[in-house]
């Protein structure tokens, strides 16, 4: 049997890439990805639901389990908001058997991939520009125009993380995107 391995997919918010991790998910069973559910202590937006896009925790709970070690990684994105994943999560979907993907910040996909080394591989999806990440976010039409300002000035800073991915995928047509990141993964899979 081979050992399950784990996917990291990093990116400025509006690059596509949760779009693309879903449809790895939803039309590639034969992969058998297994996402692995975050925890954030922002609200649910739109038709999210805690323990399916993530675990909503206060502010304090999350703070309550950093300060008993319970994330493989976690970052305060924002002044306030949280993200991390639960060690105990990863744990439980490994000795399931299945591949788990990963959709996290930079930093928390260059400290998974520092803990796993190569039984994980990280792939990094980068907007076409600035510009064009700016009108994806307008367009998506869930945030504050501040809000907005705040995911542009940090999606600058995080494409400065790129070159630590094993992988950067430009997102300037999504089809193409998707089929480079299937192949990609489909690679590192097959590799004993």
């Amino acid at each position: 049997m081979t050992q399950s391995k784990l996917l990291i997919f990093s990116a400025p918010s509006g690059s596509g890439k949760t779009t693309i991790v879903q449809w790895l998910i939803q039309q590639h069973p034969e992969l058998n990805l297994s996402f692995s559910i975050s925890c954030t202590s922002r609200p649910p937006r739109g038709q999210e639901q805690n323990g399916r896009e993530y675990f909503f925790l206060t502010p304090e709970e999350f703070e309550q389990r950093i300060a008993r070690n319970e994330f493989v990684e976690y970052e305060e994105v924002y002044p306030g908001r949280y993200y991390g994943t639960l060690k105990e999560q990863v744990d439980k979907q490994l000795a399931e058997g299945h591949n788990i993907l990963f959709d996290v910040d930079v930093k928390g996909g260059c400290n998974i991939k520092n803990i796993y080394q190569d039984r994980a591989l990280s792939i990094f999806i980068q907007p076409p520009s600035i510009d064009e990440l700016r009108q994806r976010l307008l367009h998506r039409a869930t945030d504050a125009p501040d809000v907005i300002q705040q995911r542009l000035a940090k999606a600058e800073y995080e494409l400065t993380f790129a070159p630590q991915f094993d992988n950067i995928i430009v997102n300037d047509d999504l089809q193409q995107a998707e089929e480079e990141t299937l192949q990609l993964v489909r690679q590192f899979l097959q590799q004993s």
